[in-house]
C-alpha cells in the first residue's frame, strides 16, 4: 500500500524547490504527496535557520507533530533543511523526531527511512562539494501551475559575518546549464509560463564543463531563448558580483522581467565592511544607477537588517538615506537576530538594545512604506503587460498576476484565465497592488 508523505515549508524559495526535490526522491520510494497532515505516514517541517523567529515556529510545529503521533502510531516524524544541519544530534536529544537530514542528504531519504525503529532515529547531515540534484525532476507544489522554481546552484562561498548559510548549505556550485535549460523547457511544454531561477548569489554562477563555459548573463540568455512567452525572473543578485553583462542582457531580452532583488542590509560603509559584504555604499548605489540608465522601468527591491552589532545611530541615517535615494519598489526588513555559530556571534558584540533595534526597524518600515506607495503611484496611467495568476484573494470575482517589475496586479477577470498574458491599465493603487482594468 502506498504510503502518504506531508511537507510543511519554512523559509525561501530555495527551500520550496527543495521541498520539491524530496517529494521526488519520496515518490520513488514508495511516498504520494498529501497535503492533509492527518493521512500522513511521514511529517517532516523543511527548515530555515536565517532568523531566530523562524526556528522558534519549527519547535511549536515539532510539538504539533508529536501530538498527531499519539494518535497516529507508526507515524514518522522528521526535520529537513537548515535546521537541521545546524542542530543536527541537538534535534534527536531534545525533541522526539526520528529523522533529520541536511539539505545535500535528500537522496538518503529511502534509505534512512528503511532503517528507522522505534529506539534508533536517523541522521545525516553531510554537506557535499558537488551535490546539486540537478538529475532528480521536482515534484511541482505551486497551486496554479503557472510558475515554476529552478535551482541554478547551490551553497554560497560569500561567508557574510551575520548569516549562518555557508555553514548549514555548504560551499557554491553551479548545476549544469544544460540540464537547467531541460527543466525550464520541460515545465513550458507542462504549461508553465514563468521560471524563477534560484540560488544564494545567482551572479555569481559559473559552470565549465571542459569544452564551454556559461556564466550566469549566458544561462539568462539560454532560458529566455526556450520561447518568447516564458517569463524568466531571478533571485537572489548579490551586489558586488552583478555585472554589466547580465543588466544589458536583461535589457535585450523583452521575456526576462524587469526585476532585481538586490539585497543591501545596511547603507552604512563601515556596517557592511563589519558585516563582510565585500562593497560599499557608493559601489550599491552605482550598481542601482546603471540598471536605471540601462533599465529605467526595472523594479527593485531589497532585504535591510536594522541594529548590526555596533551600529550606531550615524549608521542608521545612512541606511535610511540611502533608502530614501534609491526608492525601492518593497523590502525585506528585519531587526538583527544573533544567530550561533555565524563569525558575528564568535567576534563581536550584539550590543545594540531591543528596544533600540525595533525602533530603528520601525523608522525604516514606515520610510518603505512611503517609498512604496510612492513607487507605486508612479505606475498609475501607465500600461503593463501582465502574467494571469489566477484569482485575486480578496475577491475571487478580480483577477490578479505580476508585471514585468514584480509589481502585483488586480483586475476584472473579463474571460481572461491563468496562463494568459493580458494588457492593464493601472487606475490607482496601495502600496503593494495595483489596481488595473
Amino acid at each position: 500500500m502506498e504510503k502518504r508523505a506531508y511537507i510543511e515549508t519554512y523559509g525561501c524559495q530555495m527551500n520550496v524547490n527543495d521541498t520539491e526535490v524530496i517529494f521526488s526522491i519520496l515518490k520513488d520510494a514508495g511516498y504520494a504527496r498529501t497535503e492533509v497532515m492527518e493521512q500522513a505516514d511521514l511529517v517532516m517541517a523543511n527548515t530555515c535557520s536565517i532568523r531566530d523567529n523562524a526556528e522558534q515556529r519549527i519547535w511549536g510545529r515539532i510539538e504539533a507533530f508529536n501530538q498527531l503521533r499519539a494518535s497516529r502510531p507508526g507515524l514518522i516524524v522528521g526535520i529537513v533543511g537548515c535546521m537541521a544541519e545546524r542542530l543536527k544530534d541537538k534535534l534527536l536529544e531534545t525533541h522526539k523526531v526520528d529523522l533529520v537530514v541536511g539539505p545535500d542528504a535528500y537522496r538518503s531519504l529511502p534509505r534512512l527511512l528503511n532503517a528507522i525503529g522505534p529506539d534508533s532515529p536517523q541522521i545525516d547531515v553531510l554537506l557535499s562539494r558537488d551535490e546539486t540534484y540537478a538529475d532528480i525532476p521536482p515534484v511541482r507544489t505551486d497551486r496554479n501551475g503557472i510558475s515554476a522554481f529552478i535551482s541554478i546552484m547551490r551553497g554560497c562561498n560569500n561567508v557574510c559575518s551575520y548569516c549562518v548559510v555557508p555553514y548549514t548549505r555548504g560551499a557554491e556550485r553551479s548545476r549544469d546549464a544544460n540540464s537547467i535549460a531541460r527543466e525550464a523547457c520541460d515545465v513550458y511544454q507542462k504549461g508553465y509560463r514563468e521560471v524563477t531561477l534560484l540560488g544564494q548569489n545567482v551572479d555569481s554562477y559559473l559552470w565549465n564543463s571542459g569544452t564551454e563555459s556559461v556564466t550566469f548573463a549566458g544561462l539568462l540568455e539560454r532560458v529566455a531563448a526556450i520561447a518568447p512567452d516564458l517569463r524568466v525572473r531571478f533571485a537572489t543578485s548579490h551586489p558586488k558580483d552583478i555585472s554589466d553583462e547580465v543588466i544589458y542582457t536583461m535589457a535585450a531580452h523583452p521575456n526576462i522581467c524587469k526585476h532585481i532583488h538586490l539585497p543591501v542590509q545596511s547603507g552604512s560603509t563601515r556596517l557592511l565592511e563589519k558585516m563582510r559584504r565585500k562593497y560599499s555604499r557608493e559601489w550599491y548605489l552605482e550598481r542601482v544607477a546603471k540598471i536605471r540608465e540601462v533599465m529605467p522601468e526595472c523594479g527593485l527591491t531589497t532585504d535591510v537588517i536594522a541594529g548590526f552589532c555596533s551600529e550606531t545611530p550615524e549608521d542608521h541615517q545612512d541606511t535610511l538615506s540611502l533608502m530614501e535615494e534609491v526608492g525601492f519598489d518593497w523590502a525585506f526588513m528585519f531587526a538583527y537576530s544573533d544567530r550561533p555559530g555565524t563569525l558575528a556571534n564568535r567576534t563581536m558584540q550584539d550590543d545594540v538594545p531591543a528596544d533600540e533595534k525595533n525602533r530603528r526597524l520601525n523608522e525604516i518600515i514606515q520610510l518603505q512604506n512611503r517609498k512604496s506607495l510612492e513607487r507605486y503611484r508612479a505606475q498609475i496611467g501607465k500600461r503593463l503587460e501582465v502574467l494571469v495568476e489566477g484569482p485575486s484573494k480578496r475577491d475571487p470575482s478580480m483577477l490578479c498576476g505580476r508585471a514585468s517589475n514584480n509589481m502585483m496586479c488586480v483586475f476584472p477577470a473579463a474571460g481572461r484565465a491563468a496562463g494568459q498574458y493580458t494588457q492593464v491599465l493601472v487606475k490607482d493603487c496601495t502600496s503593494a497592488t495595483l489596481l488595473c482594468e
